[in-house]
C-alpha cells in the first residue's frame, strides 16, 4: 500500500475499508489496543471517537490491579493482563516482563478511497523499554479489500544478549462468537474442518513440523453461533509463516476474547545480539458475513499484490502418477503427444531425471541430469515438448538430501540434525541445512545452472519430510527459523534471477500452504490425492484462504492412485475445473473417447479461466448435507458458473431447490445446464425423466429470486456433479 500522505496519528485512530473498520487507540503512550474490529461504523470525528474509547473502556473491577486491563495487540503482563503474553524471553533472567512507551506513531493514507468506502491505512508505532533496553516496532495495516495485516520487529538495545522465545500478536472478537472452526488433516487428507466452542481458557493450535503442516489450524475462525458460508459474522486469523507457528483462541472472565498468532520458537533458537532484531510473520485477519466474505478480503487482497499472476493460468500435465520414475524417451513423447491433443499447455516432468535417482531413497541433492536415464540429456524431451507448444517444467526438492547421495558422501556436515546424531530418516531422507553459506550456495547454484541452460518454465518445488531434529551443526543449536528464512531468500534470489520462471509450492502434497510461502511461488499443489469426492473437501477448504488460480486441481486416473476408488470422468474433470486445471493421468493408456471427453473440459476451462482466475468464490448454505454448490460469480456480476455436487445419496427423493448466491439481485439471469457438465457420465437415462427446465432455454430470473427462492436441484447419482451457468440478461 503506497501511502499519499504520512502524519502523527490521534489518540483514537480509526481506518476504515471495504465495509471494515478498525478503531486503534494510542491513549495513554501504551502499545496500541483495538477497541473495534469489525463492521465500518460510518463516519466518526474525532470526538464521537473519544465517547467511543470512553464507552469501551472497562469497569476496574475484579483484575488482578486497580485500573482497567485493556489489552494490547501486543499484550504485556505489565498492563495487568495475565494470559498469553505477547513477547516471552529475557537478559540472563531478567527483563522477562516488558512495559513498553511509545515514542513514535506514524499514519500512512492512501489517496484513492478503497472499494466500499473508506480508504484504509498503516499504523506505524515505535515503543521502547528503557528499562529492558528492547526496542519494538509495530506495524497495523488495514487494506483496501478490509484486511487486518500486523507485525511486529523486536530490536536488542542493551549490551548484552536477549533470549527471545516468543512474539505473539492478537486481535479481540466480542463475546457474541461464540463457536471456533480451525483445521486439521494429514497426508492425502489436507485441511479437514473441525469445529469447537469458544468458551474461557485457552485453545492452543501448535506445529512443531518445520513446514506449515498438514494439521496446522490455517485459518482460525470466530463466529456467531452456527455461522456459515452466506450467514453469521465471522472473524478469522492466519500466520504467514512456513515453519513452526502456533494459533490460540483464549477468552476470560474479564470478557477479553482474543484470536493470537505467532512463530513458534524452539528453545534457544532466538538470541538477539547486541543491535539485533527479529521479525514476527505477518498476521492476517480477516472479517465479514459468513466465510465466503472472509475469504474474499484474503482473495481480493492476493490479486492485488503486483506479482500475482496475471496472465492465463496454463492447462498443466504432470507426469507423476503416469509414469512415476520410469523416465524413457520414447514413452514421454507419446505422453506429451496426447497432452497437446487434448489442449494441455505446461507439460513437466517429476521425481526421477538427475543424479542417480531411479526410486526414493537415493540421489536427492545430486542437481545433474542423469546420463543413466537421458545420456543426450533433457534436450530431446524439452525441443519435443515445446515444439508441440507447450512449456516444460520439471521437478525439484532443493532443500533435502538423501544420505546415499554424491552430496552427502562429500558433506555429511550439511545435514541438519542436533549434533552428534542424525534424526530418523524420513521417506529415506534428511534436511540440507540452507541457512549454512556453503550449502545455500552450492543449491543455488545447481538449480540457476538448470534453468540458464534449458528452456524451462515452472518448477514443481517439493518438500517431502518434518523437520525433526534440525539443528544446525556443529553445535546443533536448533535450526527451524533459520532454515525457514534461508528457503524465502534462496527463492527470492532465483526470482530475481529467473523472474519468468513460475515455481509451485509442493509439500507432500498440501504439506505448505500460507500467504508467506505465496509470497514467493505462484500456486500451491493441494493434495497428493487427486480422489475427487476427497478433493470436494480439500479444495473446498484449501479456498477459504486462496484464490482458486493459485490452487492445482487435476484430472486423475479413473482409478484414484491414493484411494482405489473409481469416479467417472465428469465428476474427476468437473472437480478441477475451480482452480488450476491439470492432469495427472497416463493418457497413452485413456481410450479415444476418454481423451475426446476430456479435450471438452479442457476447452471448457479456458472458456471460463477468465472468470474463474478473477471472480468471487461462493457457497450456498443448503440444508441438505448430501448435496453441495458452490462456484464463482464475475465481479461485475454479469455471469457466474455453479457446481451442483452429490457426494452422497439424498435422504430426499427428488432433492429440494438449490439457491444460487452472489449474483446481482436486480439483474436477470439466463440460467441454464453447461455442457459437458450438464448430465453426469453424459447419459441422459441415469435421471430417467428430466427436470423440466433443464434444457439449453433454461430460465430466466432476477438474482434475488435465483438466490432467494432458488431453482429446482437434479436427481444425482452420489460421488457426480453438475454446472449450471449464468448469464446476465
Amino acid at each position: 500500500m503506497a501511502p499519499s500522505s504520512v502524519s502523527l496519528p490521534p489518540e483514537v485512530t480509526y481506518l476504515r475499508a471495504g465495509g471494515v473498520g478498525l478503531v486503534l487507540d494510542l491513549t495513554g503512550g501504551t502499545l496500541p489496543r483495538v477497541l473495534h474490529w469489525g463492521c465500518d461504523l460510518g463516519d466518526l470525528d474525532p470526538a464521537r471517537l473519544r465517547d467511543l474509547r470512553l464507552a469501551r473502556r472497562p469497569q476496574p473491577i475484579g483484575f488482578s490491579v486497580d485500573a482497567p486491563v485493556e489489552v494490547a495487540v501486543l499484550p504485556e503482563q505489565s498492563a495487568g493482563w495475565l494470559g498469553t503474553p505477547g513477547l516471552v524471553g529475557n537478559r540472563g533472567g531478567r527483563d522477562f516482563s516488558t512495559a513498553f512507551a511509545v515514542r513514535e506513531a506514524h499514519l500512512a493514507v492512501p489517496q484513492e478511497p478503497a472499494p466500499g468506502g473508506g480508504a484504509g491505512g498503516r499504523l506505524t508505532v515505535l515503543a521502547h523499554d528503557v528499562g529492558a533496553e528492547l526496542e519494538l516496532e509495530l506495524v497495523i495495516e488495514l487494506t483496501a479489500s478490509g484486511l487486518v495485516r500486523q507485525r511486529a520487529a523486536v530490536t536488542n538495545r542493551g549490551s548484552s544478549p536477549f533470549a527471545l522465545d516468543a512474539v505473539n500478536l492478537t486481535l479481540p472478537v466480542p463475546a457474541a462468537a461464540t463457536e471456533l472452526l480451525d483445521f486439521t488433516g494429514h497426508h492425502l487428507r489436507e485441511r479437514s474442518p473441525q469445529r469447537t466452542a469458544f468458551t474461557q481458557g485457552l485453545r492452543m493450535r501448535e506445529n512443531r513440523t518445520g513446514r506449515t503442516g498438514y494439521d496446522s489450524a490455517y485459518l482460525l475462525a470466530a463466529g456467531t453461533p452456527g455461522f456459515g458460508n452466506r450467514s453469521g459474522e465471522v472473524w478469522a486469523v492466519h500466520t504467514a509463516w512456513s515453519g513452526n507457528h502456533r494459533t490460540f483462541a483464549e477468552r476470560t472472565f474479564h470478557s477479553v476474547s482474543l484470536l493470537g498468532s505467532g512463530e513458534l520458537l524452539l528453545s534457544g533458537e532466538v538470541e538477539l545480539a547486541p543491535g539485533e532484531s527479529y521479525t514476527s510473520p505477518w498476521q492476517y485477519g480477516s472479517h465479514g458475513t459468513g466465510l465466503d466474505e472472509v475469504s474474499a478480503r484474503f482473495h481480493r487482497w492476493m490479486r492485488s499484490r503486483p506479482h500475482h499472476p496475471s496472465t492465463p493460468r496454463p492447462v498443466t500435465l504432470n507426469t507423476w502418477e503416469a509414469v512415476y520414475f520410469d523416465h524413457d524417451l520414447e514413452r514421454l513423447r507419446r505422453l506429451a503427444d496426447a497432452a497437446a491433443t487434448v489442449g494441455a499447455e505446461r507439460f513437466v516432468l517429476d521425481d526421477g531425471w538427475f543424479g542417480s535417482r531411479r526410486d526414493d531413497r537415493r540421489g536427492l541433492g545430486d542437481w545433474y541430469v542423469s546420463p543413466e536415464v537421458w545420456p543426450d540429456g533433457l534436450g530431446p524431451l524439452i525441443d519435443h515438448v515445446t515444439g508441440l507448444g507447450m512449456q516444460f517444467g520439471i521437478w525439484v526438492e532443493p532443500e533435502m538430501i538423501n544420505e546415499d547421495s554424491d552430496l552427502a558422501r562429500a558433506h555429511p556436515d550439511w545435514i541438519m540434525a542436533t549434533g552428534g546424531r542424525l534424526p530418523g530418516a524420513a521417506r529415506s531422507q534428511q534436511v540440507l541445512d540452507l541457512a549454512r553459506p556453503e550449502a545455500f550456495a552450492h543449491i543455488l547454484e545447481r538449480l540457476d545452472e538448470l534453468l540458464s541452460t534449458h528452456p524451462i518454465s515452472y518448477l514443481k518445488w517439493d518438500h517431502n519430510r518434518d523437520l525433526v531434529e534440525a539443528g544446525h551443526r556443529p553445535t546443533g543449536r536448533a535450526g527451524v527459523h533459520g532454515q525457514t528464512l534461508a528457503v524465502y531468500r534462496l527463492l527470492d534470489e532465483l526470482r530475481r534471477r529467473h523472474p519468468g520462471v513460475e515455481i509451485e509450492s509442493c509439500s507432500s502434497g498440501g504439506g505448505r500452504v500460507d500467504l508467506e510461502i505465496l509470497q514467493r511461488t505462484d500456486r500451491v499443489w493441494v493434495s497428493d490425492c487427486i480422489d475427487a469426492l476427497e478433493r470436494q473437501q480439500i479444495q473446498r477448504w484449501t479456498g477459504v484462504l486462496i484464490p482458486p488460480e493459485l490452487m492445482g486441481t487435476h484430472v486423475g486416473s479413473g482409478t484414484a492412485h491414493t484411494t482405489g476408488r473409481r469416479h467417472p470422468l465428469d465428476f474427476r474433470a468437473g472437480t478441477a475445473l475451480f482452480g488450476h486445471f491439470g492432469i495427472e493421468w497416463d493418457l497413452t493408456a485413456a481410450s479415444p473417447e476418454e481423451l475426446a471427453r476430456l479435450g471438452e473440459w479442457v476447452a471448457l476451462h479456458k472458456e471460463l479461466r477468465g472468470l474463474l482466475h478473477t471472480g468471487t468464490s461462493v457457497r450456498a448454505d443448503h440444508p441438505d448435507p448430501a448435496y453441495h454448490l458452490h462456484g464463482v460469480v464475475a465481479e461485475d456480476g454479469s455471469e457466474a458458473v455453479y457446481a451442483l455436487v452429490a457426494t452422497a445419496s439424498s435422504e430426499l427423493y427428488p432433492p429440494g431447490p438449490v439457491r444460487l448466491p452472489g449474483l446481482d439481485p436486480d439483474a436477470v439471469y439466463h440460467v441454464r445446464p453447461q455442457p459437458p457438465g450438464d448430465l453426469p457420465d453424459g447419459n441422459a437415462h441415469h435421471w430417467g425423466a428430466l427436470l423440466p427446465w433443464w434444457t439449453q432455454e433454461g430460465v430466466r430470473l432476477p438474482g434475488r429470486v435465483l438466490d432467494g427462492a432458488g431453482l429446482q436441484a437434479p436427481v444425482l447419482y452420489p460421488e457426480r456433479l453438475v454446472l449450471l451457468r449464468a448469464t446476465r440478461v
